[in-house]
């Protein structure tokens, strides 16, 4: 990696179970001044990788948040966006996080025009990248047909969590569905590209959140959504906008998409909870949580029944 600090973080947790192809596509980023931060599942084989602006990192604990979490404490990048293992990222992403922070350097985070493909479509996750936008055409008013409205750069307002508390979907969640999720705001962290300095400034306000006492707990998964939503909340200012998301066309990132059945279970509301011990002033957190939470039991029964089907398949 170049002596001088990194520009862009782009910070992967892996079991080391990637493609040869994926590998290839991300060291195909264009730039010296990135860093590729792999967090590895302990226990498991370490892949050699012969490029200086790998860093690899070995997480103290299984899980997803920790992996996750011990990768971004290790990013010194000015930006830093997560990213897993199967999505794929445009080898031109450093030029185009340096062209919009240029242009909008009090913003907190770029989103990405985001492509999510079947996981199965390798085709379509392997096809060539068009070319990136151009920030300064997208932030100039449509003149004629050709760049129409919607062509341009969209603001992305802050959560709006300073909403009342929906007590008939925390009571009656099955009469009553949630709809403050609906929006422009966004909550989950990855595939997005953010101001580094913010993203470490609240990494100790996370570990201190999972303290009880004498006894530390850490929830295994649903870490992008915890980083996302504690973000916001730590530098909460109602009504502003945080950043901008790209308009539809060319795609930046690549979401290998997968059939909810084929996922394990995710029980968000273990790693939601943190958000709730640390910011309930805040009535949006409070629908989020309890929402979640009533999921728990569908999670736990897909749990069991995952734990059947292998066993099945074992005997």
């Amino acid at each position: 990696m170049s002596k001088e600090k990194p520009i862009l973080s782009i910070v992967t947790p892996t079991r080391g179970n990637f493609s040869d192809y994926w590998l290839e596509q991300l060291l195909n980023v264009k730039g010296d001044r990135i860093q590729f931060i792999l967090s590895y599942y302990p226990g498991v084989p370490i892949r050699p990788i012969d490029d200086p602006r790998v860093q690899t990192i070995v997480s103290p604990y299984k899980g997803e948040m920790m992996q996750r979490f011990v990768g971004l404490l290790n990013a010194t990048g000015e930006y830093i966006v997560a990213l897993d293992d199967d999505d794929f990222i445009h080898p031109e992403i450093l030029q185009l996080t340096v062209q919009y922070f240029q242009k909008f350097p009090d913003s907190w985070v770029m989103r990405p025009y985001i492509s999510k493909i079947d996981y199965q479509n390798q085709a379509e996750l392997r096809k060539s990248w068009g070319e990136i936008p151009d920030i300064e055409a997208l932030t100039s008013p449509p003149i004629d047909p050709s760049n129409p409205p919607e062509q341009l750069l969209k603001e992305v307002p802050i959560i709006p969590l300073n909403i009342p508390i929906n007590w008939g979907t925390i009571f009656f969640p099955y009469l009553f569905s949630r709809t403050d999720d609906k929006g422009p705001h966004i909550e989950n962290f990855n595939n997005k590209v953010w101001q580094n300095s913010r993203v470490q400034a609240i990494l100790p306000q996370i570990a201190q959140s999972t303290q009880f006492g004498i006894l530390t707990w850490i929830p295994r998964s649903a870490f992008d959504r915890l980083v996302g939503v504690f973000l916001q909340a730590y530098y909460y200012q109602p009504d502003i906008q945080i950043g901008h998301r790209l308009p539809e066309g060319t795609e930046q990132i690549r979401f290998a998409d997968k059939d909810p059945t084929l996922k394990p279970p995710r029980f968000h509301a273990a790693s939601d909870f943190l958000l709730f011990k640390t910011f309930p002033q805040y009535g949006y957190i409070w629908n989020l949580f309890f929402a979640k939470l009533y999921g728990v039991p569908r999670a736990f029964a897909k749990l069991a029944k995952n734990k059947i089907q292998r066993t099945k398949i074992r005997y």
